[in-house]
């Protein structure tokens, strides 16, 4: 008898090595995924603006770095003290406008370099619900806490999507003609949005996603979103808030994207790199 829906996925035709560099950015799953790329002993460069969750936000980063914007103080806003910027995570902010404008522009010099270098981009969407700023009808990638008014709530379009991210991947294949894209849509539930919100807005991810690998042939996607869902349909593979993915998840959906995206030859350098790690730790615990 089954007792499960597994999800069995073929290898891709795009095959990651050690060799490669791999820029990842968006939600907060994707820092999931850099985790264990970083100790397998891949080399990567995670989410130079911070989590971000929409597909807007996620293309104007892009567009930042392929470009190497330099922010000055214009791009930046004080509240209750501390300088942010719209564009980033409350990592970068700071009560020192300076030092906030360095960490900023330190990371985009460096992850613009990364990405002209890069041979696959992870991109992990999060939801298509967006926050814009009434003042400026800019789409934010993070509200920092400011007062409910200052912005609008709106929904992107599959259409919105994918206009903006087919213009951004044909500039991306001119400065690198030889980078690789990895879509996937986040397998964390955006719960605020309610249960009926966050099933709309993933389905218009998926949706933008698929048009996007239809006109886009160095486009790839992996269905962590379904595999959670589907796979994995089971609250003993969540966290206690039962809307992450627990460690265990995690680690299941990794085994599936090695199983993909790895040849042999790549998962015995895993575990070579892993069993090293492991011996070095022992070695510094007993120190």
């Amino acid at each position: 008898m089954k007792f499960r829906t597994e999800i069995v996925l073929p290898a891709s035709a795009l095959q990651i090595t050690h060799q490669d560099k791999i820029l990842m950015t968006g939600s907060c799953f994707v820092e999931n995924l850099s985790a264990k790329l970083l100790g397998a002993g891949f080399t990567i460069h995670l989410n130079p603006f911070g989590i971000v969750y929409n597909p807007s936000s996620l293309a104007n980063g892009l567009q930042d770095l392929i470009h190497n914007k330099v922010y000055t103080a214009d791009d930046l806003f004080l509240y209750q003290d501390v300088y942010h910027s719209f564009a980033h995570h409350s990592r970068f902010s700071g009560r020192e406008i300076n030092a906030v404008l360095q960490k900023i522009n330190d990371r985009i010099a460096s992850a613009s370099d990364f990405l002209h270098q890069a041979n696959v981009l992870v991109i992990t969407f999060g939801t298509a619900n967006t926050y814009r700023l009434v003042s400026t009808g800019e789409v934010v990638s993070n509200c920092h806490k400011l007062p409910a008014k200052a912005f609008v709530e709106e929904r992107l379009t599959v259409e919105q999507i994918t206009a903006q991210w087919n213009d951004l991947l044909t500039d991306l294949q001119k400065i690198n003609p030889h980078l690789n894209i990895i879509f996937t849509v986040s397998p964390i539930r955006h719960w605020k949005e309610g249960a009926n919100g966050n099933q709309l807005n993933k389905a218009i991810l998926l949706l933008a996603v698929n048009e996007l690998l239809t006109a886009n042939p160095q486009c790839y996607y992996f269905p962590s979103y379904e595999i959670m869902l589907d796979d994995l349909r089971d609250y003993r593979f969540y966290a206690d808030d039962l809307i992450h993915p627990n460690s265990q998840a995690v680690e299941y959906i990794w085994e599936k994207f090695s199983v993909v995206y790895f040849e042999a030859k790549t998962k015995a350098l895993i575990r070579t790199h892993e069993k090293e790690q492991k011996a070095l730790h022992h070695q510094t615990f007993i120190k």
